[in-house]
């Protein structure tokens, strides 16, 4: 798992209206929903929903597919498994209390 993945995926997360849309879209299910469902299921105008669907998107949270004339938007079931995954990964193992050695590089 790439580090600078996970922390722009959930960076991406980070913003109360990005979280509650995802979130929306996972209630979901595989079907996903399209904008104007979005739209309506969130309250909010369609420029809302998009600016903030585009941050998503670019972070590989949500994917798109473009219907007749609607997009239809699907979250990304496996890169939600993947942050969720490195935010356990060696859950309960414990720290040392020594200080992590860095490498340097000259």
């Amino acid at each position: 798992m790439n580090a600078a993945i996970i922390a722009k995926r959930l960076a991406s997360l980070g913003h109360e209206n990005r979280l509650e849309l995802f979130q929306v879209l996972v209630q979901s299910g595989h079907s996903g929903l399209t904008i104007s469902e979005l739209q309506t299921a969130l309250d909010r105008p369609a420029s809302t929903v998009a600016f903030h669907l585009r941050e998503l998107v670019q972070a590989d949270l949500v994917t798109q597919e473009k219907e007749v004339r609607s997009v239809r938007c699907k979250a990304n079931y496996a890169a939600l498994n993947e942050v969720l995954q490195f935010v356990q990964l060696n859950c309960c193992q414990g720290v040392s209390a020594r200080p992590a050695t860095r490498k340097t590089s000259r």
